[in-house]
This record gives structure tokens, sequence and C-alpha cells, in this order.
């Protein structure tokens, strides 16, 4: 019996797109944690990311043999980020950026309400517009296109702490904002 533990990935991709269902397998227990993880991180419920990341396996095996696969974890990890966005698409969970700021989007039928969830999404902007422009496209890399900060530190040139110092002082910022925006809301 062959140990497919040893196996390089493109080993592995030849003999699971001929049909082998143990190099799969492999396939499946090498990678199925990193990306339950990768796409915890965004969408933080526990059912969605589980359908998810089944969904890329079955379809991994399903399609095996039109797939064209050159590197495996890339070509998983950009799988399931597609499904995440159409998940994001649909509706059925928002981006991690805006979870935190929802509770500032009061619904729209409260008497109450300072601002939707549509004005929120405005004021964010308004705000990106007036951070200095290697801030906002960290802050537009990392929350609008779900990039890693490791990713976003080898496509910039720059530090991986330099990327988290910036995202931390986006958030700082952004914070103060929507504060000072809802004080001003309230007094009119």
């Amino acid at each position: 019996m062959t140990s497919y533990r040893k196996f390089t990935d493109a080993e592995l991709v030849i003999s699971f797109k001929l049909g082998d269902k143990i190099a799969f397998d492999e396939i499946y227990e090498r990678y199925w944690k990193k990306l339950y993880n990768e796409t915890f991180k965004r969408l933080k419920r526990m059912e969605i990311v589980e359908e998810i990341v089944q969904d890329v396996f079955t379809d991994l095996w399903q399609k095996r043999e039109v797939k064209e696969i050159d590197n495996l974890y890339p070509y998983l990890l950009i799988a399931v980020r597609y499904q995440v966005y159409s998940n994001y698409k649909k509706g059925k969970s928002t981006p991690q950026f805006e979870e935190p700021l929802e509770h500032m989007a009061l619904s729209h039928l409260q008497a109450d309400s300072l601002l939707n969830l549509k004005d929120l999404k405005g004021c964010i902007a308004i705000w990106l517009a007036m951070q200095p422009a290697k801030r906002a496209e960290i802050f537009r890399l990392k929350y609008m296109e779900e990039y890693s900060t490791r990713e976003i530190s080898v496509m910039l040139g720059i530090s991986i702490k330099t990327v988290q110092n910036q995202l931390l002082t986006s958030f700082a910022s952004l914070r103060d904002f929507l504060n000072k925006l809802m004080i001003i809301l309230s007094l009119a």
C-alpha cells in the first residue's frame, strides 16, 4: 500500500485526477483544517464555514477531471474565498469589518434610528477617502478584498508588523470618526 503522506501536492493532484480516492482523502486531510480556519476568520459562523469547506472539496472531487490545478493549496484558498464572496453577495453574512459596526446601524424601521446600514457604508467610504493612501489601501485589501496580513505585506513590500499597525490605527481612526458622527447626528 502506498503512503500518500510522502507525496507532494503535485503527485497527489495527478493521482486524484485519475480517480484515486485515497489520494483525494490525503488532500482532504492535509488541507481541510487550514481551509476551515481561513474561512472561519472571515465568517465566524461554524455551520456556514463547514458547508463552504465541504462544498469546495465536493466540487474538487466531482470536477477533478476538468480542473486545472498548478498549485494545490493556493487553488483551494481561492476556491474558498470565492465561496465566501458568494456568501456575502447572497446576504448570508457580512464581511468581518462590517460586523462590529452593525450595532451602530439601527434599523430604519425604528423611530430613533440615526443611521442605516447604507448610510454607514457611505460614512466608511468618506472616512476611507480621508485616510493616507497607504493606510486606505491596506484597509481595503484586508477588509474589502479579504487578503491576509501576510499577503498584504508581500503585495506592498512592507512588514507584517507595519500592516498590523496600520490596521490598528485605521480602526482607532474609524471608531473616532463614527463616534463624532453619531454625536453630531444625535444633536441634529
